[in-house]
């Protein structure tokens, strides 16, 4: 299974959501980079997306987007292929 990164913050019930279709859909590790907790991670963060929104989801080297971005992924069935390609 591809590795899965996220850029979050501790109150965002976006992320919340995003992590439980994740790991609904096998994904057993997230690694979670808090952007509260450092500006440096916020602004690497903003360099590679454009975006200053969280979450921000990578799965491998694709930038996935958002909840809104990975929910639409998953209904039109691209999620899971992304998960399961190396």
């Amino acid at each position: 299974m591809s590795p899965v990164k996220m850029y979050t913050t501790a109150v965002c019930p976006y992320c919340v959501r995003a992590k439980q279709l994740l790991k609904s859909r096998g994904v057993e590790h997230i690694e979670e980079i808090r952007i509260d907790l450092s500006d440096a991670d916020r602004d690497h963060m903003m360099s590679l997306t454009g975006r200053r929104t969280v979450p921000q989801i990578f799965i491998g080297d694709h930038h996935v987007g958002g909840c809104d971005d990975l929910m639409a992924l998953d209904s039109q069935g691209g999620l899971l292929t992304l998960l399961q390609a190396n």
